[in-house]
């Protein structure tokens, strides 16, 4: 058995009648198409609570480029408008893991640990960003261990900006090397999401990263089904547009929506 995480925890507030599920957004200002999606539905969905599971940006060097960056300024002001109208709660994902506690709460976005245990009417739903279950990406992993470490993040963080900024891109052009490189993408281990879905007491979790908007089914170490949503990427610079949120009821059924009709 895989070793069970410490699971943070968020208790829907009884008012609550549709959540939305979005992630691996990667907004970035050469995207502008995205940008304006994402801009549209956040000003408009009408849930009551929209929930972030990862990687809204393509790259976060630390709070402090904001306030040099348009585009950032931009998106933490779609996020400060929506906080007005409805709750918005951030994941951190495996390109925007450095997002800080000064940002959110400058936006009036609410901070959650990955993974974390949606409570809601009678269901519990395991959320995470996912990058921690795709064991098959061996490199990846060693890399997501250091770069967890508050050590490293501040030592990363107390390097000048632009520094950053360099070291930044030059780890996307070699991730995108490498994805080019390979045949196929890791996916969740079965093992150790049955693993983490029995400790955390729930037969339902949902998670992005890994790009493959599905639902499959789970099994855990006792045998018991449960299920596994996968959220999708948005990508909207070529037809066909890739952008889907996951809306779900108290009552546990699901739906998947593009941003307009959400």
């Amino acid at each position: 058995m895989h070793a069970a995480p410490v699971f943070g925890e968020l208790q829907a507030p009884a008012h609550w009648q549709v959540v939305d599920l979005i992630s691996d957004l990667h907004l970035q200002a050469s995207d502008p198409a995205t940008f304006a999606s994402w801009q549209a539905y956040m000003a408009r969905t009408r849930a009551d609570a929209v929930l972030i599971l990862g990687d809204l940006f393509e790259v976060w060097v630390g709070d402090d480029a904001v306030a040099g960056d348009l585009f950032l300024q931009q998106c933490a002001q779609v996020l400060r408008q929506a906080a007005a109208q409805r709750a918005v709660f951030f994941l951190p994902g495996n390109r925007d893991f450095l997002v800080g506690s000064a940002f959110l709460s400058d936006c009036g976005v609410q901070a959650l640990a990955d993974p974390t245990v949606l409570r809601w009417a009678n269901q519990r739903v395991l959320l995470t960003h996912g990058d921690a279950l795709c064991l098959e990406d061996e490199a990846y992993q060693r890399f997501r261990l250091q770069a967890r470490d508050p050590a490293w993040q501040a030592t990363f963080l107390a390097r000048p900006l632009t520094e950053r900024l360099a070291l930044a891109q030059s780890m996307r052009e070699q991730s995108k090397a490498h994805n080019q490189s390979v045949m196929t993408f890791a996916d969740a281990d079965p093992a150790m999401t049955g693993d983490w879905l029995q400790a955390a007491g729930c037969a339902r979790m949902v998670h992005g990263h890994t790009h493959r908007p599905a639902d499959h089914e789970a099994t855990l170490p006792n045998g018991s089904a449960a299920q596994r949503q996968v959220l999708s990427d948005w990508c909207c610079t070529q037809a066909p547009h890739r952008a889907e949120v996951l809306r779900l009821s108290p009552d546990g059924s699901a739906q998947r929506l593009s941003p307009l009709a959400a």
